[in-house]
């Protein structure tokens, strides 16, 4: 009979470590979730801070023209009328 018992028991345990250590809700699950939930909120943090300088940038733009000018100058090259455009080519 105890030997019947100890081997119901050690079975049990077996069955129940199995669960902690591999199963899907044991350790090794959690542990893949929780590398999934640091990678996720680190590429969350990154779209904030992105979207925080475009929020930025959109209101400059809205604000004044001197922010539309600075954007037209760098990004198209435009100069004003009464500017002269020197080119400077190295050799």
């Amino acid at each position: 009979m105890t030997r019947v018992t100890a081997a119901i028991l050690l079975s049990l345990f077996a069955a129940l470590q199995y669960r902690l250590w591999v199963a899907d809700g044991g350790l090794s699950h959690t542990h893949r979730l929780k590398s999934l939930i640091a990678a996720e909120s680190a590429e969350v943090a990154q779209m904030r801070a992105r979207n925080a300088a475009l929020d930025a940038e959109v209101s400059d733009l809205h604000a004044g023209l001197e922010a539309v000018e600075a954007r037209a100058r760098s990004t198209l090259g435009m100069i004003k009328s009464d500017e002269t455009f020197y080119l400077v080519v190295s050799r």
